[in-house]
């Protein structure tokens, strides 16, 4: 009880800045706690996935040709598995009481960001590079993208890295911040939860082709509005113009529209050149360049997550600037 009348005091106390107070709380447990170490959800949520998947994915049969009946059950796995999910959060948060909303709402939103874990990510492979333990950082460079990395170069492994903080930026901290900026806990759970089928499905194999092609167009559309606002975040960082003319040159030219453009503009932003040659399954490709100026080098890592975490900074504080002046003239 008394716990209970302690939320409601604080809830009452922040309500003109309630918005920009559940953002702030959330990104501090992130920084002191970060990600649980057992039973987080997306553990629990893949091996529903995984069953689904098993269950409704006749990909041995298509011989590698795309299947519209199959797509159609990747489309049904998708909504099984998200919409309810989305309801339910829905229904059950409009019934709790406000302070035991505000808690809810902040500790929701902390568990879909992943701020301190891209940094804790980046210097797995960062300090191994620095210590040219090469084979190190190849096998945590594997655990960030999904290229072929028994034979990158320090280089090539910075690059690589580089690339996932600036793209991760987006997808695991800055849409779920602006999610719940436009739509609350819900949109928060649509996107994490899209993000990771995206992740687990949206593949151009054999085996996702057909039926990860819903899971990665809803990714696509989602990440789409975002991605332009994080692509202004880190082109807040200067050069602007640079910035967002890379973003719309390159990020239309990548083979991810909303990668390109958030990785083109943080590229630009630390003057720095992402893209290149690279290996997915032994078979070579070339990506299109993003940004200018230097190639990465290993000190790059960390500052890429510099640009992640201005982005983020910058975000709060103009919901908290738009709170103030709507709290102070309306």
């Amino acid at each position: 009880m008394l716990d209970e009348q302690w939320l409601l005091q604080v809830s009452r106390l922040l309500s003109p800045f309630s918005l920009t107070s559940i953002l702030v709380l959330a990104l501090m447990l992130d920084y002191f706690l970060g990600e649980p170490k057992k039973y987080h959800y997306l553990v629990g949520f893949g091996n529903i996935a995984n069953f689904l998947e098993k269950h409704l994915n006749h990909y041995q049969k298509l011989h590698n040709e795309f299947s519209l009946h199959n797509a159609f059950l990747g489309a049904i796995a998708w909504c099984l598995l998200i919409l309810p999910l989305c309801y339910f959060s829905y229904y059950l948060l409009s019934k709790l009481p406000l302070a035991i909303q505000f808690a809810v709402e902040t500790v929701t939103l902390y568990l879909a960001l992943g701020l301190k874990s891209l940094n804790q990510h980046a210097m797995q492979v960062f300090k191994p590079l620095q210590q040219g333990d090469l084979s190190a950082a190849r096998h945590y460079t594997g655990y960030l993208v999904s290229r072929d990395t028994q034979d990158l170069t320090a280089k090539d492994m910075s690059r690589a890295t580089v690339e996932s903080m600036l793209e991760n930026g987006h997808d695991a901290v800055i849409a779920s911040l602006i999610f719940y900026i436009i739509g609350g806990i819900p949109l928060v759970i649509l996107h994490r939860l899209s993000n990771t089928l995206d992740a687990m499905w949206g593949y151009k194999t054999a085996r996702f082709n057909s039926f990860g092609y819903f899971s990665a167009r809803a990714d696509d559309v989602l990440g789409f509005l975002t991605g332009k606002i994080c692509t202004l975040l880190y082109a807040l960082q200067q050069p602007f113009i640079a910035a967002m003319k890379n973003a719309y040159l390159q990020g239309n030219q990548y083979k991810s529209h909303n990668g390109g453009w958030v990785m083109a503009a943080g590229a630009t932003v630390m003057n720095r050149v992402l893209g290149g040659k690279v290996s997915y399954h032994g078979q070579s490709a070339q990506l299109t360049q993003l940004g200018q100026g230097k190639k990465v080098n290993i000190d790059d890592i960390p500052r890429s997550i510099s640009v992640v975490q201005v982005a983020t900074i910058t975000l709060v504080v103009l919901v908290f600037s738009y709170q103030l002046i709507s709290y102070i003239f309306v």
